[in-house]
């Protein structure tokens, strides 16, 4: 079946298979279609990858810790956490954040109007996480201990749902090429059968004259699997360009969440159509053993 595929006497048997037709449009259709979106599924999962990586970095790279007290207290509290927390093994030059950026982190529910000075609201430490040895349960004792009102926050609650949510959008994106995959294989081997069918008056007189059921599967496996081939290419040069023209996470404001290829991975999308003649190969085969078994 392969040598019969990939030989130069397959041209020959080509010609059992009608070089054009409604299977031949929805082969090319279909397996371009498929392609399409496969590039975009592709990207789906790259990208929900790097968004995994890129939250799971930056809110392990820093703490924060609030402090609230007494107003009269308010100022020697703080100023006894930075103290405990440039002692801590493992971290960086601790850096009170001022009212204006207290208030720009406030904006979003309180509006831009409201009088921060008004409110009750804590201090604000950032701390930096410089070295492997830092302990943040530790941390979190010693502030308890030293500094009452001290509350640390190492961002676990805000990184595990963000994790968890790119990791899902990542197996869904992994999910869809393999739906995209059995769709495809389910689409050539309709249009394999139908050509079958259609072909049904000329696989008789091929049997009569001593042909095959090899010889007249290698026909309809060689056009389809170019077929599926030439039309998966067309698809995914369209995908990758569509994927191109696609705004960069900062035009979009990070609503696409930097969905594309980079580097390395644009090779990526050159194995669909290959991934598509695999498939157009063994499901016209198995369409076509099947069928021509059947119909004796």
């Amino acid at each position: 079946m392969w040598q019969g595929l990939i030989g130069r006497d397959g041209g020959a048997a080509n010609r059992i298979v009608p070089p054009t037709g409604f299977t031949a449009h929805l082969t090319l259709f279909s397996a371009g279609a498929m392609a399409f979106l496969a590039v975009f599924a592709l990207a789906l999962a790259l990208a929900t990858e790097r968004l995994a990586d890129r939250w799971a970095s930056e809110l392990s790279q820093s703490v924060t810790v609030r402090v609230s007290g007494q107003q009269q207290e308010q100022e020697a509290l703080t100023q006894s956490v930075l103290d405990i927390l440039q002692t801590t093994p493992g971290a960086g030059q601790p850096r009170l954040l001022d009212q204006d950026e207290v208030g720009a982190l406030l904006t979003p529910w309180f509006g831009p109007d409201m009088p921060i000075d008004a409110l009750p609201v804590p201090d604000l430490i950032e701390l930096p996480i410089t070295g492997t040895d830092f302990d943040a349960e530790g941390l979190r004792l010693r502030l308890e201990g030293e500094a009452p009102g001290a509350v640390l926050d190492d961002h676990t609650e805000w990184r595990r749902p963000l994790v968890s949510a790119a990791n899902r959008l990542q197996v869904l994106g992994i999910i869809s090429l393999v739906l995209i995959t059995a769709a495809s294989a389910a689409m050539i081997t309709l249009a394999a059968k139908a050509a079958l069918a259609a072909n049904g008056q000329v696989i008789q007189v091929l049997r009569l004259i001593g042909a095959r059921d090899i010889t007249i599967a290698i026909a309809f496996v060689r056009r389809f699997t170019h077929r599926a081939a030439i039309g998966a290419a067309v698809g995914t040069v369209l995908g990758m360009a569509a994927i191109a023209l696609l705004p960069d996470m900062q035009a979009a404001g990070g609503f696409l969440t930097g969905l594309g290829f980079s580097g390395w991975s644009w090779l990526l999308p050159f194995l669909v159509p290959l991934v598509a003649a695999v498939v157009g190969f063994f499901a016209t085969r198995w369409a076509a053993l099947k069928m021509l078994e059947s119909v004796r």
